[in-house]
């Protein structure tokens, strides 16, 4: 206190709090404690951001009370505990968020690993993310853009599955789901047979149904004919681009990886965790994108550590450097946008300016 006396304990407040109070001024008080105050903001923040109870309700008051106390809430960054845990399996997938491409990996057993946000599913954006893991025996994708070449330069000995689910959808993008020719019709059978491959002998079935049909059909992905405008192009260029997807699949052993190492086949569980995230997005939808951001790396970091523990991985980013302005020199400039009389744009005097 003021007087310097030693405080005793004098009773509690309506919330519970132990008041002091001074024996020789009899002036009281409770002790302030700012981190626990802030624990408990960020924890109610989070309670609302991951949950669907409303503001007015996790503030005790009114909403405005609520986003006023949480607000700083927004500046912290969640970052991923680094483990250096190597995974046997990795799978990785990309989420948009508005303008921004979220890119995640997660393990086979559920376990969300490293983010990473880009402006697209670039060569950079992903070696970005996978210098952030250790190398695992087999990644799991969908084969998106520049994920080959990143996997070349940063996961080299790294086997690749090719997720089935993907390969069949982008077989049935190019062949519709009723394709009108025989050979469509066959190729897309095929690929929709990979689900049912659990063996070395179902994939050596599989792998000799894909060339029968190479022998029978594959005449057909080499027609050409003259288009309208005098060029010409491959007649069936739509078979042609289904038979090269499955063809550099099975080339490079992309399909059956999993028969020998035992990992997941297909990017479900990663898929699943996305639909998580554009289901909050969509119950705050309005939020600006770097709001939606935040939620997001909230959402991935809270799927991995209980909310209690949270602000141990929330980080306050470094203050942006400002330039402090520079002051204008002292004197007449000798090039300045004033006007001056010299122009003529002053009022004249003499004969001249006679009304």
């Amino acid at each position: 206190m003021v007087c310097g006396s030693l405080l005793v304990k004098n009773g509690t407040t309506a919330a519970g709090t132990q008041r002091w109070r001074c024996r020789d001024c009899g002036a009281s008080s409770v002790r302030r404690r700012p981190d626990v105050t802030r624990r408990e903001q960020l924890r109610r923040f989070l309670t609302w951001l991951t949950g669907k109870a409303s503001q007015a309700e996790l503030g005790g008051g009114t909403g405005r009370s609520f986003r006023h106390d949480t607000a700083w809430c927004w500046d912290l960054q969640p970052r991923m505990p680094i483990t250096g845990e190597v995974h046997d399996a990795v799978l990785v997938d990309g989420v948009w968020v508005g303008s921004w491409c979220l890119l995640i990996a997660q393990s086979s057993t559920g376990t969300v690993i490293a983010w990473q946000w880009a402006a697209s599913e670039s060569t950079a954006a992903w070696e970005a993310l996978f210098t952030q893991i250790p190398p695992p025996t087999v990644v799991v994708t969908d084969g998106g853009s520049g994920i080959r070449s990143a996997l070349a330069r940063t996961w080299p000995d790294t086997k690749v599955q090719r997720c089935i689910f993907h390969l069949q959808m982008n077989v049935t993008r190019e062949l519709t789901r009723k394709p009108r020719l025989h050979a469509g019709k066959a190729l897309r059978q095929i690929a929709l047979a990979l689900t049912d491959v659990h063996t070395v002998d179902d994939a050596i079935t599989w792998r000799l149904t894909l060339e029968a049909w190479w022998q029978k059909y594959g005449h057909l992905t080499r027609e050409r004919s003259m288009y309208d405008n005098g060029q010409f192009g491959y007649t069936h260029h739509r078979l042609r681009k289904a038979w090269v997807i499955l063809h550099r699949a099975a080339q490079a052993g992309h399909i059956f990886t999993n028969l020998e190492h035992g990992n997941p086949r297909a990017t479900s569980r990663l898929e699943g965790l996305n639909s998580q995230i554009r289901n909050l997005l969509r119950h705050h939808r309005g939020m600006p994108i770097e709001h939606r951001r935040r939620a997001a790396e909230w959402f991935l970091l809270l799927h991995e550590i209980p909310i209690d523990q949270a602000h141990k991985h929330a980080h306050q980013p470094a203050p942006k450097h400002v330039e402090p302005p520079t002051e204008d020199p002292i004197g007449p400039a000798l090039y300045d946008t004033a006007l001056s009389a010299e122009e003529g744009l002053w009022t004249r005097s003499g004969w001249a300016g006679r009304t």
